[in-house]
């Protein structure tokens, strides 16, 4: 997300006081929540769905998702970047290359 997207989301939150109900633990909440309701555009159909529900639902994980990082005092970056050098000792390719098992079962 660009500086811009993140400082609008920060200045959303401020200009309503908003940061005294933003603890941890409800923002992890509300990723879930968020989540779910995107899992709902989906629910009866996987080809035929609602793109613009789809954005708007997504969109309210990414803000919760940055308020969270936020928070945190987490730099979106450098932990997607750990993780993904996690997850390449994990599934290296020429093991998991074509197969949708778990790192365990390769």
């Amino acid at each position: 997300m660009n500086q811009d997207t993140i400082s609008r989301i920060r200045k959303f939150s401020e200009d309503r006081d908003w940061d005294q109900f933003h603890a941890p633990a409800n923002l992890a909440k509300s990723v879930v929540i968020e989540a779910a309701e995107l899992l709902e555009c989906f629910q009866w159909d996987n080809d035929n769905y609602d793109l613009q529900s789809v954005k708007e639902e997504l969109a309210d994980v990414l803000i919760c998702s940055q308020q969270l990082l936020d928070k945190l005092g987490l730099d979106a970056d450098e932990i997607v970047n750990m993780k993904m050098s996690q997850n390449e000792a994990k599934y290296p390719i020429e093991k998991a290359k074509g197969k949708a098992l778990k790192y365990d079962q390769l």
